[in-house]
């Protein structure tokens, strides 16, 4: 009889004994108590959702106790190696233990890419069900953001960014030097939340332009995209010059004309806004018509003895 499979997630389900417990306890005993709970769940009933929580808890075990506090809710785009501190042959443990918790086998090749926890949660994802890997997350400097990006500085809400085939996220410093601080509010700069709004939505328009969006072959125009509408907007605290945003928005909808996204912005751990729904209009640049080159001229036979016209501008003999 073939092995029953989750209905819901692909996943083909073997037995879980005893004995198999008893080793998961073992392998995961240096991790949290959440941990072990999340991967016994998911060898006896093969749900996808508890797959985050053994990669984090994995992930934490091999981080330095100071910097742990990074995993607590973290942001997809928390890079492995500057950010949690983690090495080449650290990051082998961690594959070496996420392939015996999770009883799959990982091919060295496949993890060249893997930058950012969310590469790691979405890679392992992907490998759990037999979906196709998607692309690996490409982080964009200022520089690069500002070239593709229509909207330029004084009014470019973004810093470092990164676009994954799942979403973009970014960071934007107040720096307090925005035109708009001095009288927002007098004596007292705060963030206008409508210019948060703004962030998001230019974050939204980076993903278009350079994440997977359409027909392969095919890019977004920069210069036909607009707002459309915006829906659940809630601002949770006040931001302030010095303090970094950190920026995240995912596509809900994406078909011609329209793309819809979901967003929010953190100061740190605190929630700063939230949007439902953020929706642009946006079409796909045209095709330039190739030149055709041009026919090289026929040459006329000259009977023996006649003489070769003149070319137009040629002095005559």
């Amino acid at each position: 009889m073939a092995p029953a499979a989750n209905p819901s997630s692909g996943v083909q389900l073997k037995p879980f004994t005893a004995e198999d417990d008893a080793n998961l306890r073992e392998a995961l005993k240096r991790c949290s108590a959440a941990t072990y709970e999340a991967a016994a769940q998911f060898r006896k009933t093969g749900n996808t959702e508890h797959l985050p929580a053994i990669v984090l808890g994995i992930i934490e075990r091999y981080v330095e106790p100071d910097l742990r506090a990074k995993l607590k809710d973290p942001d997809d785009d928390l890079r492995i190696i500057e950010d949690l501190g983690i090495d080449s042959l650290t990051m082998m443990e961690i594959v070496i233990l996420v392939e015996d918790v999770l009883q799959m086998s990982i091919n060295n090749e496949e993890l060249r890419h893997l930058r950012t926890v969310g590469d790691l949660k979405i890679f392992i994802d992907c490998k759990v069900r037999g979906l196709p890997l998607p692309q690996p997350t490409r982080f964009l400097p200022i520089e690069q953001i500002a070239s593709v990006m229509p909207i330029q500085p004084p009014f470019l809400f973004l810093g470092e960014a990164s676009v994954s085939a799942h979403g973009a996220n970014a960071k934007y410093k107040i720096s307090g030097q925005e035109f708009f601080l001095q009288g927002h509010f007098k004596d007292d700069p705060v963030l206008p939340a409508s210019i948060m709004l703004e962030a998001l939505g230019q974050l939204a328009v980076l993903f278009l332009l350079e994440g997977s969006v359409g027909e392969a072959g095919k890019s977004v125009d920069p210069k036909k995209i607009f707002f459309t509408s915006c829906e659940g907007v809630r601002c949770h605290r006040i931001c302030r010059p010095g303090e970094v945003l950190t920026l995240s928005i995912k596509p809900k909808r994406l078909k011609l004309p329209l793309a819809t996204f979901e967003g929010n912005i953190r100061v740190g751990q605190e929630k700063a806004a939230i949007v439902e729904e953020i929706t642009l209009t946006f079409a796909f640049a045209e095709e330039l018509a190739q030149p055709q080159p041009e026919a090289a001229p026929s040459e006329v036979p000259v009977a023996d003895g006649a003489q070769t016209p003149s070319l137009p501008n040629e002095a005559s003999a």
